[in-house]
């Protein structure tokens, strides 16, 4: 017989794998394609998510875990949203890569899996993510990265935007409660922001303590895990921010916001798995020693600033109103995806930044890049793959006559500011943090909106519409 008509033999044993670990029923899965259609990274796959899916069903080993797809997956969430059958896609990819190191199978993206282990090492060395040494020994690896992202790392070093000496983050072994937690409200401003991201650190701590925002950072949080964790080590991408959320309703709070989009997606995440895994609780608990109540709510800066002060309020201190300014607000994918986990009234068309920013007069255009991702899981890794969906972004927010692009996640703020050098642009397009935004229109010093560390000046445009 011609083996091209030999019968095909179906085996489950990766299925069941996955069935195990993750209790998702791969073939429940009927090809309607929309995890392929609405992959924003589709483009640089050798497989699309739904052929992979379809390899897992036939127990084509040597297809699912062999392919670069689930390397190069940017945890997006789309996928996950969009899945008529409710599968988790982007946890499956995850899984495979897992379970070919497991197997002892090489990565078919090494920059990706060097980065994963060189990004958890420094958050075991130091509870936290120190950003110089994952950078610096990722570049060892792969020397170069060094060359291809030169403009990049001189800007950030001419602007002062890496941090010199690691912070260390450790729970107290005895937790204790923090006066006026009861009416305050827990800040946690994940690694970024003591580093790379300081000014929406400082706009945003600003902005809050102007607008009768009380908000506590809690001493001895540790780093969430971002997306590294999550493809290396599932157990401790829910220990990492359980130890958050143990240490801060220990201490008194009742609510934490989170200004990164992947330390609040991390953190609903391994809510929601304490929520629905009684006995995966039971375990974190253990090794934390302490029994989480879930009494603590995870919000987004925006949706604190929404919450508790509002947008009445708001527009009733604008010192500088906005209006000369035409704005495009830009989410990325963690903040609003996959909303079972996040809880997002609407994850594909969200309003909470343009209605703060609306209160504060500026002119928010309507535009239907919201959620798209911006690439930000290969911003070291894969930066073709950065500055091609970045650069789309910013093409966008052009043609609907946009003057800036107004941003509530510092990884995104990154891939769009800082890497506008290598894109072939017309001309630079301002990227600022809502709360740079809403400090001017505050009427706040300009040093609190510390517009000097963003590597694509707003400033002139700001004097230009006589802001400054």
């Amino acid at each position: 017989m011609n083996e091209q008509n030999e019968p095909m033999s179906i085996r489950n044993d990766l299925a069941q794998r996955v069935q195990e670990k993750l209790g998702q029923n791969v073939y429940l899965c009927y090809q309607c394609v929309k995890c392929s259609s609405g992959c924003p990274v589709g483009a640089f796959f050798d497989w699309q998510p739904n052929q992979i899916m379809r390899a897992v069903q036939l127990g084509q080993e040597d297809i699912a875990l062999a392919s670069q797809t689930p390397w190069l997956c940017a945890a997006c969430q789309t996928c996950t949203t969009r899945c008529p059958q409710n599968l988790d896609i982007n946890g499956i990819m995850e899984f495979l890569t897992r379970e070919a190191v497991e197997r002892g199978l090489p990565s078919p993206v090494p920059q990706v899996d060097d980065f994963n282990k060189a990004f958890m090492r420094e958050v075991r060395l130091w509870g936290r993510a120190y950003e110089p040494g994952l950078m610096a020994e990722y570049m060892l690896r792969h020397p170069s990265s060094l060359l291809e992202d030169r403009e990049l790392f001189t800007g950030m070093l001419k602007k002062r935007k890496v941090a010199i000496m690691p912070k260390l983050g450790r729970p107290p072994r005895k937790v204790k409660r923090v006066a006026g937690a009861s009416k305050a409200v827990a800040y946690y401003p994940g690694c970024s922001l003591h580093s790379t991201a300081v000014e929406f650190n400082e706009s945003a701590t600003a902005v809050s303590t102007t607008l009768g925002l009380q908000l506590i950072e809690p001493k001895g949080w540790v780093c969430c895990g971002s997306s590294a964790a999550h493809k290396l080590d599932p157990e401790r991408a829910t220990h990492l921010p359980m130890e958050n959320l143990a240490l801060i309703e220990q201490s008194g709070f009742k609510e934490v916001t989170m200004p990164c989009a992947a330390c609040f997606n991390r953190h609903k995440a391994a809510q929601y798995e304490m929520r629905h895994d009684a006995q995966h609780k039971a375990d974190v608990d253990a090794a934390n020693g302490y029994a989480y109540q879930d009494s603590v709510r995870v919000s987004t800066l925006t949706e604190t600033i929404h919450k508790h002060v509002g947008t009445e309020e708001i527009a009733k201190r604008i010192e500088k109103p906005l209006d000369a300014l035409n704005v495009v607000t830009y989410y990325g994918c963690l903040l609003t995806r996959p909303p079972q986990v996040t809880e997002a009234e609407h994850p594909e068309n969200p309003t909470d930044m343009d209605e703060l920013l609306a209160a504060a007069g500026a002119n928010v255009q309507d535009w239907s890049y919201k959620t798209q991702c911006c690439g930000a899981a290969h911003s070291l890794t894969r930066p073709d793959i950065v500055l091609s969906l970045s650069s789309d972004l910013i093409r966008h927010a052009r043609e609907v006559e946009a003057d800036v692009i107004a941003v509530a996640c510092p990884l995104c703020h990154m891939n769009l500011d800082a890497r506008q050098a290598q894109m072939n642009l017309d001309a630079p397009m301002p990227i600022m943090y809502f709360t740079q935004l809403l400090a001017i229109a505050l009427g706040l010093p300009e040093k609190t909106a510390v517009l000097h560390k963003n590597l694509v000046d707003p400033r002139p445009l700001l004097r230009e519409k006589e802001l400054l």
